[in-house]
């Protein structure tokens, strides 16, 4: 996979020119403001009139550019072609596992005492068990692997220091010497620099919407 290029200095310009403009905005919000709304389909944009010039005020996503890829053989682009299928299989479990635990953490803090929270840690554990048992199932040995990697992705947290963190040390334990039975690790570690260089290409590439 060849370096990619990140436009992130370019982004930086825009945004920088995107806060004048919203500082613009808000110092001419009186009556004799020339702040108008232009139409720049399919989104709507406010802008502002700037001695005489109309300027659209709007947000701009990151976005990385890769160089395009070249395979040595047919059998390293079905490869390239299996990891697409699995990421956009798995990342879309990654990321709502991701968004639960963050939940529950903000949830757990509201509650009163550690009972509380154990109760509620239950009631959670039942529900993904219900959930997402099924679902699981579905995926293959390959898919599975590359699923715990995402969780770690998303939230920079491994699988087994999440269970260790949320139902102790010996649910941690257990759970991972049952993965181990199957050739997996739940300490496995994402690493998008070196061994997941190239999933995480895809992950950013499925997340712009480009696969």
């Amino acid at each position: 996979m060849r370096r990619f290029i990140p436009i992130s200095l370019f982004l930086s310009i825009l945004f920088v020119c995107q806060t004048k403009g919203q500082e613009f905005i808000a110092e001419n919000r009186g009556a004799n403001s020339q702040q108008r709304t232009i139409y720049l389909l399919p989104n709507v944009y406010p802008a502002v009139v700037i001695n005489g010039d109309t300027v659209a005020c709007m947000s701009l996503h990151d976005f990385i550019k890769y160089s395009p890829l070249r395979f040595n053989s047919t059998r390293e682009q079905a490869q390239y072609a299996r990891l697409i299928r699995d990421v956009k299989i798995t990342l879309p479990y990654a990321k709502q596992i991701a968004r639960i635990i963050t939940e529950t953490y903000e949830y757990m803090e509201t509650l009163p005492d550690d009972k509380a929270r154990q109760k509620h840690l239950n009631q959670m554990e039942k529900y993904l068990m219900d959930a997402y048992t099924p679902k699981m199932k579905k995926l293959t040995r390959s898919q599975g692997q590359l699923l715990m990697k995402l969780v770690d992705r998303e939230t920079n947290s491994s699988s087994y220091h999440i269970i260790d963190a949320y139902m102790g040390s010996a649910k941690a334990f257990l759970y991972n010497a049952f993965a181990n039975m199957f050739g997996n690790s739940l300490k496995k570690r994402y690493d998008p620099y070196n061994e997941d260089r190239m999933t995480e290409r895809v992950c950013v590439l499925v997340e712009q919407g480009l696969f």
